[in-house]
């Protein structure tokens, strides 16, 4: 599918104007932020915008409602703090990584490494910089946590010597890991090369996995493994523990208590953090609001903007959500909250569909008394 719009996906320097004021997002590569970095963010949200931090699908954060010279003191900011080392390539620095690799004994091979070698092989091709902004790399350690997250060059660990190198989720070719970063970028450069219109993701190229592989001097010899596997709230080994934040929303009051507990912070794809911990904080980060164990309501629970931040929105979701998300049923699937037919933010794969109305909401297409 050729697109003849323009890219408007946001960045820092690129900021989205929403119906409560500007919406930046901040890349954050690997989602691996530094209690510096966050406590950073969370004064800037405070002071320049409405104080929530989100997150978002792809592990980035979010700062909406900002004045109008909030985005300058922003970048001004977040420049300072590592959080913006490229002008021209900050919105195509997006690399998930599997956010407990190395922390739990279950990575094939540890990726976050990795993450640094291909951002700043990225930002060292000006070129690059015409990536469109939805363009998503991933490094999954072998546990198979990144296979539905639709990217569109994913590497998974098979073992510690070799990985599996997928375009746009389909066939793909093995690589060594001393050349996966390399690989990586130059899968990116082959793309834009290939690219014939507008077409933002590879999966609207046609034949895009071979025609990209062959440009790259690599041939398609294998499927993508099928893997399933979701990581739940609480404890995965001795020092990573998973919390989740309800509707991917994180307060000033919570912030400042993951900032004063934990050592490291890593955002995932699903509006959790992995935070690595000397003791238990548990109690405390579940006196703030966060969820800690795996039998809350709240995991697996999303929701796009809604009213007043939409102009769109046909209902203000988040409320809504928060008011009944702990009373609703368990689906064993995510749920989404959506303000209208867009659905913005929804999970990829199955989920149980909540979609304003109007005057209601339907529950994955059934219309429901919910209010």
């Amino acid at each position: 599918m050729v697109r003849t719009e323009a890219d408007r996906c946001p960045g820092v320097l690129a900021v989205h104007e929403a119906a409560d004021g500007g919406l930046a997002r901040v890349r954050v590569p690997g989602g691996v932020l530094s209690v510096e970095q966050l406590d950073v963010l969370r004064r800037a949200a405070s002071e320049l915008g409405d104080g929530q931090l989100e997150l978002t699908s792809r592990g980035n954060v979010q700062v909406r409602a900002l004045t109008a010279d909030g985005p300058r003191e922003l970048s001004e900011r977040l420049y300072d703090a590592g959080l913006l080392p490229s002008i021209t390539h900050e919105r195509v620095r997006n690399i998930l990584a599997s956010p407990l690799s190395g922390l739990d004994g279950q990575s094939r091979y540890d990726v976050l490494p990795l993450v640094s070698a291909v951002d700043a092989g990225l930002c060292a091709r000006p070129r690059l910089a015409e990536l469109p902004g939805r363009f998503l790399f991933a490094l999954d350690d072998g546990r198979g946590d990144l296979s539905g997250v639709q990217a569109d060059v994913l590497v998974r660990a098979i073992d510690e010597c070799e990985a599996f190198l997928s375009l746009g989720g389909g066939l793909g070719a093995r690589v060594s890991w001393a050349d996966v970063a390399d690989v990586m970028v130059a899968t990116a450069a082959a793309f834009l090369d290939e690219r014939q219109g507008q077409e933002w993701r590879v999966a609207e190229l046609e034949d895009g996995e071979n025609r990209i592989l062959d440009r790259i001097g690599l041939r398609a010899t294998e499927d993508l493994p099928a893997a399933t596997m979701t990581i739940e709230a609480g404890w995965h080994g001795e020092s990573a523990l998973v919390v989740t934040v309800p509707l991917g929303s994180l307060g000033q009051e919570q912030a400042a208590a993951i900032a004063d507990v934990a050592d490291e912070i890593r955002i995932t794809p699903w509006r959790s953090l992995v935070l690595r911990v000397e003791t238990d904080p548990s109690e405390r980060l579940e006196r703030v609001g966060l969820v800690t164990k795996p039998d809350s309501p709240w995991n697996g629970v999303t929701a796009c903007a809604g009213q007043p931040g939409c102009a769109k929105a046909l209902a203000d979701v988040r409320a809504d959500a928060r008011r009944v998300t702990p009373r609703l049923p368990q689906h064993g699937r995510p749920m989404h909250w959506s303000g209208c037919e867009r659905r913005c933010g929804k999970p990829s794969g199955e989920f149980v569909d909540v979609l304003a109305l109007g005057n209601g909401y339907s529950i994955d297409g059934e219309r429901t008394g919910l209010r």
